[in-house]
């Protein structure tokens, strides 16, 4: 999986989002200007079929609206700022489309692609989705992963030789899920919880070909513990923290 990667690699969680509104393009441009080596970013449908980039099912929590993202079309997530409940400096932001969102990226770094677990309809969902990474050419840059063991299923139908990470919750959901997995999508990395991260993990990760990457480390204990036992990357708010550690223990 993306062999130029450095190890351990830093991907900015939902774009910078310790220093910027998360989902957002300032968010994501402030990532790339931090040099973090990916961006993770959440995308799920609108109700006119448009791919939009928010992790929540509602808007409630990151915009000045309320309501289901999948109860209302494009111009009206327009109509509510994104970008105000962050800093009066962010005011104006808006929910981004995925196509905004590689437009911007573009392949200047690792895009991971999060297919939110509930989307609706899922099948729409990753057909969407896997169209715009093709039309702007990103096969080789993108990651997808998901919590939905059939979202990958489909993404790997689809795109054969795109990189599939499977994100695993802490405890027997994260054991059962990759059972599921096993035997049906050929994923490159793991992505676990943070806490649950071990030696044995990682050994038998490469043992398997694969990597670990864990979500979300914000606190440096936590960043230099996992840098020490060998990870292979994680999924930080703060790109500028994780890389700044890097740099002191290598």
């Amino acid at each position: 999986m993306h062999a130029d990667l450095p190890i351990p690699a830093v991907f900015a969680h939902r774009g910078a989002s310790a220093y910027a509104p998360e989902n957002t393009l300032s968010a994501f441009k402030l990532a790339i200007n931090q040099n973090a080596d990916g961006i993770e970013l959440d995308v799920t449908l609108a109700a006119d079929g448009q791919v939009v980039v928010i992790h929540d099912t509602t808007i409630d929590r990151t915009t000045t609206g309320k309501g289901h993202v999948r109860f209302m079309d494009l111009s009206t997530l327009r109509q509510f700022d994104a970008g105000s409940w962050f800093g009066p400096a962010h005011a104006g932001e808006r929910i981004p489309t995925l196509n905004e969102a590689l437009e911007v990226i573009g392949d200047k770094v690792i895009t991971n692609i999060e297919i939110q677990p509930f989307s609706s309809p899922l099948r729409q969902t990753t057909e969407k989705v896997v169209s715009l990474v093709a039309h702007h050419g990103l096969e080789d840059t993108i990651i997808f992963s998901s919590f939905n063991p059939r979202a990958l299923i489909q993404i790997h139908q689809q795109l054969p030789a795109v990189s599939i990470g499977i994100l695993l919750r802490p405890g027997k959901l994260g054991t059962w899920a990759k059972l599921i997995f096993d035997g049906w999508v050929n994923y490159r990395s793991i992505h676990p919880h943070y806490s649950t991260v071990t030696p044995k993990m990682i050994q038998r990760a490469k043992t398997e070909g694969r990597r670990v990457i864990a979500y979300t480390v914000n606190q440096p204990e936590d960043i230099r513990r996992l840098f020490a036992m060998g990870i292979d990357g994680i999924f930080t708010d703060d790109p500028q923290l994780a890389l700044k550690i890097r740099a002191e223990m290598t």
